[in-house]
């Protein structure tokens, strides 16, 4: 198992630690409960050094970011960042990464934990542009900053002006430390994503720094728990859950960033014809204000046919409802419809609700 730079903080911090994604990751230092609310009324930090950055560099660079993602790269400009999904040539899902413009010959692509190397090998085998693909995960540190206050806290120790939009990116220092700072995030709160390079001494100096300009916000660390229960509540896929190499991006809600107006992309000959047949389920969020706890598996009902699963949910900590995720027969997915969640046997009354689950 692998450590990230921030191991020894975590331990320090008694974090319960789990293994995920052959890392040895903090879970919840505090309460699930308690990070998470942290994030949507203040500030946290989460150490999200596991996830993966592939860096493509070459002369057709974006014409090989084309070809692998669905959302449309040549719309970017230097500094900017795209959400994207990579497709099998059957249309399903090898991954959701972000796509950062750094040139025109350089672009970042960020990649699930879970994924990078699958990622890496499947890039390399549809390699027909001759860039260099460079798989530089083990070489990045990466803290998310995220909630109401986060922009404040890192302004402190910034030497830029942190006035960036949604989604856009540039390159400063935080503590004299060179880094990559995008605006972007898993929480649906204002806040920034850093990567960085280092060893442990620069990782730790650089955690300690934000905690001590956090101080006055009473800055807390967020385990991979409340990370989960914030992105539900923005109704944020989660690679493993949501969507797989068995979904498609179409039926997954993923419509808005699949361009089949492109040129060409793989997988884009299967997609266009799901999209003339029409799709058969789709993913939907669902509420229900049972006291129950819906899981990832659960079949989901309609007068005692199963019609769909559930394929992740909780108990929102903000709304204090049982939510989910799950894809569901097509008939099944306007908002309002009445399904159940089978729980332990029972049917549990539920709806099919508009996302985020948590209004802004």
């Amino acid at each position: 198992m692998k450590k990230t730079q921030f191991f020894n903080i975590h331990e320090k911090l008694n974090a319960k630690i789990v293994d995920f994604a052959g890392y040895q990751m903090p879970v919840q230092y505090s309460s699930i409960i308690k990070e998470h609310k942290a994030v949507r009324n203040s500030v946290g930090v989460f150490d999200v050094s596991h996830m993966g950055e592939i860096f493509i560099s070459g002369e057709k660079a974006l014409n090989f970011v084309q070809e692998i993602t669905v959302n449309d790269a040549s719309k970017l400009s230097p500094g900017r960042v795209q959400y994207s999904a990579m497709c099998y040539k059957n249309g399903g899902i090898v991954d959701d990464l972000l796509v950062y413009k750094i040139n025109d010959k350089k672009y970042l692509l960020v990649v699930n934990a879970s994924n990078i190397e699958k990622d890496y090998n499947w890039m390399v085998e549809n390699n027909s542009f001759g860039v260099e693909i460079k798989n530089e995960s083990d070489d990045y540190s990466l803290l998310a900053i995220q909630g109401p206050n986060s922009k404040e806290v890192l302004q402190k120790i910034c030497d830029k002006n942190l006035d960036l939009e949604y989604y856009h990116f540039f390159e400063a220092k935080i503590s004299g430390v060179d880094m990559i700072i995008s605006r972007t995030g898993y929480t649906g709160e204002l806040g920034y994503e850093i990567y960085f390079k280092g060893n442990e001494t620069v990782a730790e100096k650089i955690w300690n720094n934000i905690f001590e300009a956090g101080k006055e916000f009473e800055i807390q660390p967020i385990g991979l728990g409340a990370r989960d229960t914030l992105r539900l509540e923005m109704g944020f896929c989660l690679y493993g859950n949501d969507i797989d190499k068995t979904t498609n991006p179409l039926e997954a809600g993923l419509a808005w960033i699949t361009k089949l107006t492109k040129n060409r992309f793989i997988s884009k000959d299967v997609l266009e014809q799901v999209k003339g047949n029409g799709v058969k389920r789709k993913l939907v969020p669902m509420i229900t204000d049972e006291r129950v706890f819906p899981r990832h598996g659960y079949d989901i009902t309609s007068k005692g046919r199963k019609i769909g699963v559930i394929t992740s949910g909780t108990v929102s900590p903000i709304l204090d409802k049982p939510i989910a995720l799950g894809y569901v027969e097509k008939e099944f997915s306007f908002e309002g419809a009445e399904v159940n969640f089978m729980i332990r046997g029972k049917e549990t009354k539920a709806k099919v609700v508009k996302l985020p689950f948590l209004k802004k």
